[in-house]
Order: structure tokens, then C-alpha cells, then sequence
């Protein structure tokens, strides 16, 4: 007897001694769900030109400086315009002996004529030889067309004086848009060659509205679409989103021409393959730059104040409905199993719609313990 009641006082001390089962748990709670695309992307100005001479020449003088702000119309830089000049002058020049030469010929051609009808007058009285009427005739008919091939001439002589005062007006570069300089390509003294393309001189770009360029994978374009509400942060302000509208997806990938054979037909790229979404946002206090890295989330949906659970503590779903069998840890640290219904989930954290209550605690692991049997939704 006292060997028996030695045994049950060593085995209650015993069980009162096992520490208790420990799990890995966490609270419901209410939050935002999102689903998204993500994606990087980069940033540029919404309107960006390069500043161009269409005239050769020596860059005589630059009146802005990089990041100044200019007008459209507002005086840039000037190339030297002597050579410019001097062509218009040359020119004009040009239109002002033909119109001389033409007056001479006009009044020869009119002293022909007098001289022709005179012939005319003295055959009909036969007083003059029908070699001297014929001489007469031809005289006219010279000046004549001297007199055409003069205005011929005067007309290309004023095309080429509007070609020069064209390329004099060339060499004052003005700026094209309002925007800011953003770089500033050829400085004073440098010369410039217009010859196969028009050299640039500065870049000017609008920065009050800035475009997103965010590649999107062939995987997830499918489900993207323009008119989607997109997102983006930037490296410096990684807690601060940016808001807009998806405006274009571009139908190309961006690396057309490593997918295409020359003969127009389509290889296997030996890269990922991505296609450029495109977005704008306004900026005006132009604190976003050009080249800025862009973490850009596309929403493919979201759910807002609702019950949400970590997704590891949802286990296999029902074989007659969606539902999700939830291991709830309660006051006393007992284990109970609930079948719940749920909605959206953003991979990290699910949505429940029924079966928990706000500040339940649900189980997410058992340390060194195997899930238990939680059977089948009833």
C-alpha cells in the first residue's frame, strides 16, 4: 500500500511539473487588403526636347543655365551669325541686279516692239525688205524671252534670299515649350555642324507633370489594364505613395528588337520579357526628378476594414465548400478548431468574413508538435 500511494504521489507531482504546451499565435485584427501587381519602373518628364542648330556655326553666346526656367519663345543661345548674314546680304543683293537687268530688258523689249510695229507699217507700204521686218521680229522675240528668263531667275533669286534670312533667323535659338533646363550639351565657343542631323545644344523638359514607365512582366500584364489605379514610392520617401491612373500599356515589349528576327518573325528572347505601362502624376513642387526609381503597385483590388488572419494559420480547405479550418487559442490556452469563410488575401494576410471575432487569437505553429486532425468542415 505504501509503495502504491508512493507511485501516485510521484506521477500527480509529475504531471503538475510538464510545462505546457507553447504555440506560435497571432490576434485577428482589422486592416487593409490589397492585391497588386508590383513592379519598378522609372520616371521621366512628361514633355522632354532636345534643344537643337539648324545652322553650323560657332555657339556665340548661352543665355540660361542648367536648371534655369525659360518661356516658350524666350531667347537660349545664339550661334554667330556673320556667315548667315553676310549670305542674306548676298542674296539680296542678288534680286536687286536682276531686277536692274530686267528693267534694262524691259525697255529693250519695248523698244523692239516699237521697232517691229515701224517694220510692220513701212512692209505694208512696201518702204522696207522682208529681212529687215524678220530682223525685227527676232529682236522682239529675244528680248522677249530674256525678259521671261530674268523673272525666272528673280523668282529663285527671292526663294534663296528667304532660304538666308530662314537660316539668319537660325542662328537665334529659342526655346520650344515652357520648362526647365535639365542639361546643358554644348557650351560657348564650341562649333557646331549641322550637316546630317541638328546637333543639340541644351534640353529643356516640362517637370510640373511627370510620366511613370513601369515594366510590368509577361506574367502579370494579363492582368493589367488601362484605367487601373496605380501606385508608386519613391527611394527617399519609401512611406509616401504617389496616386494615379494606368494610361496606356504599350503593345511591345520593351526589347522588341532582341524578340524579332529580320525578317519580322519572333524568337525566344534568352531574357525576360517586359512591357511598359505607362502613367502620369502631377509634381508641382518638382520634388520628383528625372531617372527616379519607381516600387509601383498596380491594384488589382482591395478590401478595406475588414477581419484579417496571417495566411499560415489557415489550414487545407474543405472538400464540400472554400472554407478554411482555423486553430483559435483561447483565455486558458486551449486549442479549439473553427471552420471560417474567407476572402481576399494579399499573400501575407487573408481576409475572414465569418467564423472569428475581433482580438480572438488564432494558432499559427506548434513548435516541435504536428498539426492535429481537424477533420472535415461540418
Amino acid at each position: 500500500m505504501l509503495a502504491a500511494a508512493a507511485c501516485v504521489a510521484l506521477a500527480s507531482i509529475w504531471l503538475r511539473s510538464k510545462p505546457a504546451q507553447q504555440y506560435l499565435s497571432a490576434p485577428v485584427q482589422r486592416g487593409d487588403l490589397e492585391r497588386v501587381v508590383l513592379a519598378t519602373g522609372t520616371l521621366q518628364a512628361y514633355r522632354q526636347v532636345d534643344v537643337g542648330a539648324q545652322v553650323s556655326g560657332q555657339l556665340k553666346t548661352l543665355k540660361v543655365a542648367l536648371g534655369d526656367t525659360v518661356r516658350q519663345g524666350q531667347w537660349l543661345a545664339e550661334i554667330d551669325p556673320v556667315i548667315p548674314r553676310n549670305a542674306l546680304r548676298q542674296a539680296q543683293s542678288n534680286v536687286a541686279r536682276l531686277l536692274a537687268e530686267r528693267r534694262a530688258t524691259a525697255a529693250r523689249l519695248t523698244r523692239a516692239a516699237a521697232g517691229l510695229r515701224r517694220h510692220r507699217r513701212l512692209r505694208d507700204l512696201d518702204s522696207t525688205s522682208g529681212q529687215e521686218f524678220d530682223a525685227a521680229r527676232a529682236e522682239r522675240d529675244v528680248e522677249r524671252a530674256n525678259l521671261a528668263a530674268l523673272d525666272a531667275q528673280i523668282g529663285a533669286a527671292r526663294i534663296e534670299v528667304e532660304s538666308a534670312r530662314a537660316s539668319l533667323g537660325y542662328t537665334r535659338i529659342v526655346a520650344p515649350i515652357d520648362g526647365r533646363v535639365v542639361a546643358v550639351v554644348t557650351q560657348e565657343g564650341q562649333t557646331v555642324i549641322a550637316q546630317q542631323q541638328a546637333p543639340v545644344i541644351l534640353k529643356l523638359a516640362d517637370l510640373d507633370t511627370m510620366t511613370v514607365k513601369a515594366q510590368i512582366s509577361e506574367a502579370d500584364v494579363i492582368r493589367v489594364r488601362p484605367g487601373q489605379t496605380v501606385y508608386f514610392t519613391i527611394l527617399g520617401e519609401p512611406d509616401t505613395r504617389h496616386y494615379a491612373r494606368l494610361r496606356a500599356i504599350e503593345p511591345a515589349p520593351q526589347n522588341i528588337l532582341e524578340v524579332q528576327n529580320p525578317v519580322g518573325g519572333s524568337t525566344r528572347p534568352s531574357t525576360a520579357v517586359f512591357y511598359n505601362a505607362l502613367f502620369e502624376v502631377p509634381n508641382p513642387d518638382h520634388r520628383l526628378r528625372i531617372a527616379m526609381t519607381a516600387q509601383v503597385g498596380v491594384l488589382l483590388g482591395a478590401a478595406r476594414g475588414v477581419l484579417t488572419v496571417p495566411v499560415g494559420a489557415l489550414g487545407a480547405p474543405g472538400v464540400r465548400d472554400d472554407r478554411h479550418p482555423v486553430r483559435v487559442l483561447d483565455a486558458a490556452g486551449e486549442v479549439s478548431t473553427r471552420w471560417v469563410r474567407t476572402g481576399m488575401d494579399d499573400g501575407t494576410r487573408v481576409e475572414v468574413r465569418d467564423g472569428l471575432r475581433e482580438g480572438e487569437r488564432v494558432v499559427i505553429d506548434t513548435p516541435d508538435d504536428p498539426e492535429p486532425d481537424v477533420g472535415t468542415a461540418a
